[in-house]
Protein backbone atom coordinates (compact mmCIF):
# COMPACT_ATOMS: atom_id res chain seq x y z
CA UNK A 1 0.00 0.00 0.00
CA UNK A 2 1.36 3.46 -1.43
CA UNK A 3 1.20 6.78 0.43
CA UNK A 4 1.41 9.82 -1.52
CA UNK A 5 2.82 12.84 -0.26
CA UNK A 6 3.02 16.44 -2.19
CA UNK A 7 7.02 16.52 -1.43
CA UNK A 8 6.93 19.60 -4.49
CA UNK A 9 5.02 21.73 -2.44
CA UNK A 10 8.13 22.35 -0.05
CA UNK A 11 10.06 25.42 0.43
CA UNK A 12 12.96 25.17 -1.27
CA UNK A 13 13.36 28.41 -2.23
CA UNK A 14 16.81 29.20 -0.12
CA UNK A 15 17.79 25.88 -0.25
CA UNK A 16 20.87 24.49 -2.58
CA UNK A 17 19.26 21.80 -4.56
CA UNK A 18 15.48 21.03 -5.67
CA UNK A 19 12.88 18.35 -4.91
CA UNK A 20 11.84 15.84 -6.64
CA UNK A 21 9.78 12.41 -6.72
CA UNK A 22 9.22 9.46 -8.99
CA UNK A 23 6.73 6.73 -8.15
CA UNK A 24 8.00 2.93 -8.50
CA UNK A 25 6.66 0.11 -9.58
CA UNK A 26 4.27 -0.71 -7.00
CA UNK A 27 3.34 3.02 -6.74
CA UNK A 28 5.11 3.98 -3.74
CA UNK A 29 5.96 8.02 -4.46
CA UNK A 30 10.01 8.10 -4.32
CA UNK A 31 11.17 11.96 -3.53
CA UNK A 32 14.61 13.27 -3.42
CA UNK A 33 16.96 15.82 -3.52
CA UNK A 34 19.17 17.50 -6.45
CA UNK A 35 21.85 19.62 -6.74
CA UNK A 36 24.84 19.89 -9.13
CA UNK A 37 26.23 19.45 -12.46
CA UNK A 38 27.39 16.65 -14.46
CA UNK A 39 27.15 13.12 -14.52
CA UNK A 40 24.57 11.64 -12.63
CA UNK A 41 24.87 10.34 -9.06
CA UNK A 42 22.64 8.40 -6.46
CA UNK A 43 23.43 8.53 -2.95
CA UNK A 44 21.45 5.36 -1.19
CA UNK A 45 20.73 6.07 2.91
CA UNK A 46 21.41 3.06 5.11
CA UNK A 47 19.39 2.71 8.67
CA UNK A 48 18.74 5.64 10.68
CA UNK A 49 19.34 8.19 8.16
CA UNK A 50 18.00 10.67 5.56
CA UNK A 51 18.68 12.72 3.03
CA UNK A 52 19.39 15.29 5.45
CA UNK A 53 22.00 13.39 7.04
CA UNK A 54 23.81 13.38 3.06
CA UNK A 55 23.62 16.94 2.64
CA UNK A 56 27.52 18.02 3.06
CA UNK A 57 28.42 14.89 1.30
CA UNK A 58 26.13 16.06 -1.85
CA UNK A 59 27.20 19.44 -1.65
CA UNK A 60 31.05 18.49 -1.58
CA UNK A 61 30.22 16.34 -4.78
CA UNK A 62 27.98 18.78 -6.83
CA UNK A 63 30.61 20.34 -8.59
CA UNK A 64 31.59 17.61 -9.87
CA UNK A 65 28.18 15.76 -10.53
CA UNK A 66 24.94 15.96 -10.42
CA UNK A 67 23.75 14.59 -6.83
CA UNK A 68 20.42 12.65 -6.61
CA UNK A 69 19.49 11.67 -2.56
CA UNK A 70 16.32 10.03 -2.03
CA UNK A 71 14.75 9.48 0.97
CA UNK A 72 14.52 5.47 1.29
CA UNK A 73 11.01 4.46 1.09
CA UNK A 74 9.46 4.50 4.71
CA UNK A 75 11.04 8.33 5.96
CA UNK A 76 10.69 11.28 5.11
CA UNK A 77 9.43 12.96 1.61
CA UNK A 78 8.79 8.58 0.66
CA UNK A 79 6.07 7.82 2.93
CA UNK A 80 5.42 3.69 2.61
CA UNK A 81 3.90 1.46 5.18
CA UNK A 82 5.72 -1.19 5.73
CA UNK A 83 5.02 -4.64 4.96
CA UNK A 84 5.57 -8.05 6.31
CA UNK A 85 6.55 -9.08 3.18
CA UNK A 86 8.90 -6.57 1.82
CA UNK A 87 12.30 -7.72 0.22
CA UNK A 88 14.85 -6.43 -1.24
CA UNK A 89 13.52 -6.08 -4.70
CA UNK A 90 11.21 -3.33 -3.85
CA UNK A 91 14.15 -1.22 -2.64
CA UNK A 92 16.28 -1.99 -6.08
CA UNK A 93 13.13 -1.21 -8.17
CA UNK A 94 12.77 2.18 -6.29
CA UNK A 95 16.34 3.04 -7.43
CA UNK A 96 15.75 1.76 -10.85
CA UNK A 97 13.18 4.54 -10.86
CA UNK A 98 15.28 7.21 -10.22
CA UNK A 99 18.15 5.50 -12.27
CA UNK A 100 15.61 5.45 -15.45
CA UNK A 101 14.29 9.32 -14.65
CA UNK A 102 17.54 10.80 -14.21
CA UNK A 103 19.55 8.59 -16.75
CA UNK A 104 22.62 8.57 -14.08
CA UNK A 105 25.52 5.53 -14.41
CA UNK A 106 26.73 5.93 -10.30
CA UNK A 107 25.88 4.93 -7.25
CA UNK A 108 26.87 5.31 -3.72
CA UNK A 109 25.30 3.10 -0.93
CA UNK A 110 25.76 3.41 2.66
CA UNK A 111 25.69 -0.06 5.17
CA UNK A 112 22.15 -1.38 4.44
CA UNK A 113 22.16 1.35 1.32
CA UNK A 114 25.18 -0.59 -0.13
CA UNK A 115 23.44 -3.72 -0.26
CA UNK A 116 20.87 -2.41 -1.96
CA UNK A 117 22.96 -0.69 -4.93
CA UNK A 118 25.48 -4.04 -4.69
CA UNK A 119 22.23 -6.03 -5.84
CA UNK A 120 20.60 -3.35 -8.10
CA UNK A 121 23.67 -3.59 -9.93
CA UNK A 122 23.31 -7.16 -10.49
CA UNK A 123 20.24 -6.81 -12.25
CA UNK A 124 20.37 -3.21 -13.69
CA UNK A 125 22.80 -2.88 -16.34
CA UNK A 126 22.56 1.19 -16.30
CA UNK A 127 24.92 1.33 -12.98
CA UNK A 128 28.01 1.49 -14.44
CA UNK A 129 29.96 2.16 -11.02
CA UNK A 130 28.95 1.56 -7.17
CA UNK A 131 30.75 2.84 -3.92
CA UNK A 132 29.76 0.70 -0.83
CA UNK A 133 30.44 2.02 2.36
CA UNK A 134 30.32 -1.33 5.01
CA UNK A 135 27.50 -3.50 3.84
CA UNK A 136 26.88 -5.01 6.93
CA UNK A 137 26.44 -8.88 5.34
CA UNK A 138 27.32 -10.25 9.51
CA UNK A 139 29.14 -12.91 7.71
CA UNK A 140 29.80 -14.26 11.08
CA UNK A 141 26.15 -14.60 12.07
CA UNK A 142 23.42 -12.70 12.14
CA UNK A 143 22.30 -11.00 16.27
CA UNK A 144 18.87 -13.41 15.73
CA UNK A 145 17.73 -12.83 18.80
CA UNK A 146 18.09 -9.19 19.42
CA UNK A 147 16.66 -8.37 15.38
CA UNK A 148 13.42 -10.63 17.03
CA UNK A 149 13.51 -8.35 20.11
CA UNK A 150 13.51 -5.06 18.03
CA UNK A 151 10.49 -5.95 16.17
CA UNK A 152 8.45 -7.03 19.09
CA UNK A 153 9.19 -4.25 20.73
CA UNK A 154 8.45 -1.53 17.58
CA UNK A 155 5.62 -3.84 17.53
CA UNK A 156 4.29 -3.20 20.75
CA UNK A 157 4.94 0.67 20.13
CA UNK A 158 7.73 0.78 22.58
CA UNK A 159 10.75 2.69 20.88
CA UNK A 160 12.91 3.08 23.54
CA UNK A 161 13.20 -0.55 23.64
CA UNK A 162 13.28 -1.39 19.91
CA UNK A 163 15.84 1.47 20.21
CA UNK A 164 18.80 -0.54 22.35
CA UNK A 165 18.23 -3.76 20.67
CA UNK A 166 18.75 -2.37 17.45
CA UNK A 167 21.45 -0.68 18.64
CA UNK A 168 23.24 -3.71 20.27
CA UNK A 169 22.44 -5.72 17.47
CA UNK A 170 24.55 -3.33 14.91
CA UNK A 171 27.21 -2.37 17.46
CA UNK A 172 26.42 1.21 17.59
CA UNK A 173 29.06 3.60 19.24
CA UNK A 174 29.56 4.78 21.70
CA UNK A 175 26.73 2.67 23.42
CA UNK A 176 28.24 1.00 26.64
CA UNK A 177 27.64 -2.47 26.36
CA UNK A 178 28.27 -3.28 30.52
CA UNK A 179 24.78 -1.35 31.18
CA UNK A 180 21.60 -3.38 31.59
CA UNK A 181 19.31 -3.20 28.85
CA UNK A 182 16.40 -1.32 30.96
CA UNK A 183 18.80 1.41 32.18
CA UNK A 184 19.80 1.97 28.39
CA UNK A 185 15.96 1.96 27.58
CA UNK A 186 15.77 4.64 30.39
CA UNK A 187 18.77 6.93 28.52
CA UNK A 188 17.04 6.24 24.84
CA UNK A 189 13.98 7.12 26.27
CA UNK A 190 15.19 10.43 27.84
CA UNK A 191 16.77 11.36 24.29
CA UNK A 192 13.43 10.49 22.66
CA UNK A 193 11.40 12.66 24.88
CA UNK A 194 13.98 15.56 24.34
CA UNK A 195 13.68 15.37 20.73
CA UNK A 196 9.70 15.37 20.94
CA UNK A 197 10.22 18.72 22.67
CA UNK A 198 13.17 20.27 20.02
CA UNK A 199 12.27 18.78 16.79
CA UNK A 200 16.31 18.52 14.85
CA UNK A 201 15.15 20.89 12.21
CA UNK A 202 14.88 19.11 8.71
CA UNK A 203 16.82 15.77 10.02
CA UNK A 204 13.78 13.09 10.70
CA UNK A 205 12.55 12.61 14.15
CA UNK A 206 14.82 9.42 16.09
CA UNK A 207 11.02 7.85 16.70
CA UNK A 208 10.31 7.78 12.96
CA UNK A 209 13.78 6.24 11.88
CA UNK A 210 13.33 3.53 14.54
CA UNK A 211 10.83 2.25 13.20
CA UNK A 212 12.01 2.74 9.69
CA UNK A 213 14.96 0.08 10.44
CA UNK A 214 12.46 -3.13 9.86
CA UNK A 215 13.13 -2.36 6.54
CA UNK A 216 16.73 -2.48 6.98
CA UNK A 217 16.93 -5.72 9.07
CA UNK A 218 14.99 -6.92 6.63
CA UNK A 219 17.14 -6.50 3.67
CA UNK A 220 20.04 -7.68 5.88
CA UNK A 221 18.20 -10.86 7.23
CA UNK A 222 17.36 -11.39 3.24
CA UNK A 223 20.80 -11.06 1.92
CA UNK A 224 22.57 -13.37 5.12
CA UNK A 225 24.34 -15.88 3.65
CA UNK A 226 24.82 -15.04 0.12
CA UNK A 227 28.09 -14.16 -0.15
CA UNK A 228 29.11 -15.92 -3.65
CA UNK A 229 26.21 -14.21 -5.28
CA UNK A 230 28.05 -10.90 -5.25
CA UNK A 231 30.28 -12.73 -8.31
CA UNK A 232 27.59 -11.57 -10.54
CA UNK A 233 27.86 -7.90 -9.74
CA UNK A 234 29.24 -6.85 -13.34
CA UNK A 235 29.76 -3.39 -12.69
CA UNK A 236 33.13 -1.72 -11.10
CA UNK A 237 32.97 -1.29 -7.59
CA UNK A 238 34.87 0.99 -5.00
CA UNK A 239 34.64 -0.68 -1.51
CA UNK A 240 34.88 1.94 1.58
CA UNK A 241 35.29 1.11 5.40
CA UNK A 242 36.49 2.85 8.54
CA UNK A 243 39.20 1.69 10.93
CA UNK A 244 37.06 2.81 14.04
CA UNK A 245 33.88 0.53 13.10
CA UNK A 246 32.99 -2.47 14.47
CA UNK A 247 34.97 -5.49 13.55
CA UNK A 248 32.42 -7.61 12.06
CA UNK A 249 31.98 -4.85 9.49
CA UNK A 250 35.42 -4.81 8.54
CA UNK A 251 35.27 -8.91 8.29
CA UNK A 252 32.26 -8.55 6.18
CA UNK A 253 34.45 -5.96 3.83
CA UNK A 254 37.53 -8.84 3.66
CA UNK A 255 34.65 -11.52 2.65
CA UNK A 256 33.08 -9.60 -0.45
CA UNK A 257 36.25 -8.13 -1.50
CA UNK A 258 37.44 -11.57 -2.20
CA UNK A 259 34.60 -12.36 -4.54
CA UNK A 260 33.70 -9.39 -6.50
CA UNK A 261 35.08 -9.63 -10.04
CA UNK A 262 35.92 -5.93 -10.41
CA UNK A 263 36.92 -4.48 -6.85
CA UNK A 264 39.27 -1.70 -5.25
CA UNK A 265 39.25 -0.88 -1.14
CA UNK A 266 39.82 2.56 0.49
CA UNK A 267 40.06 2.65 3.82
CA UNK A 268 40.00 5.47 6.22
CA UNK A 269 41.83 4.97 9.47
CA UNK A 270 40.40 7.22 11.45
CA UNK A 271 36.72 7.05 10.44
CA UNK A 272 33.62 4.82 11.27
CA UNK A 273 30.26 3.79 9.92
CA UNK A 274 29.22 7.28 10.04
CA UNK A 275 31.99 9.18 7.90
CA UNK A 276 29.90 9.77 5.36
CA UNK A 277 27.16 12.20 7.36
CA UNK A 278 27.28 15.36 8.11
CA UNK A 279 29.66 16.73 10.64
CA UNK A 280 27.94 17.68 13.86
CA UNK A 281 30.16 18.72 16.74
CA UNK A 282 27.09 16.82 19.21
CA UNK A 283 25.04 14.70 16.87
CA UNK A 284 28.03 13.31 14.59
CA UNK A 285 31.52 14.30 15.42
CA UNK A 286 32.82 11.45 13.39
CA UNK A 287 31.53 12.65 9.86
CA UNK A 288 34.01 13.40 7.65
CA UNK A 289 32.12 13.75 4.63
CA UNK A 290 34.35 16.02 2.37
CA UNK A 291 37.23 12.75 2.86
CA UNK A 292 34.91 10.02 1.46
CA UNK A 293 33.74 12.76 -1.41
CA UNK A 294 37.35 12.99 -2.75
CA UNK A 295 37.43 9.01 -2.89
CA UNK A 296 34.33 9.23 -4.27
CA UNK A 297 35.60 12.10 -7.41
CA UNK A 298 38.31 9.77 -7.75
CA UNK A 299 36.14 7.07 -8.61
CA UNK A 300 33.76 7.98 -10.87
CA UNK A 301 35.70 10.27 -12.62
Amino acid sequence: MAITKNVSSIDTSDKPYSVSTVTSKDGTIIGYRQLGHGPGLILVQGAMGSAQNFSDLAKALSETFTVYVPDRRGRGMSPCLYRKDHTIQRDVEDLEAILSKTNAHFVFGLSSGAIISLQASTILPSIHKVAAYEPPFFVDGLPIALLERYEKEVTRGRIAAALTAAGKAVEVRPIPWFMPDWLLTFFMNRILVSQDKQPAGEYLPLRELTVTLQYDFRIVTEMHGTLEHWRDVRADVLLLGGGRSPAYLKTDLDAVEKVLPSVRRVTFPDLDHSASWNYDPEQNPTGKPELVAKELRKFFA
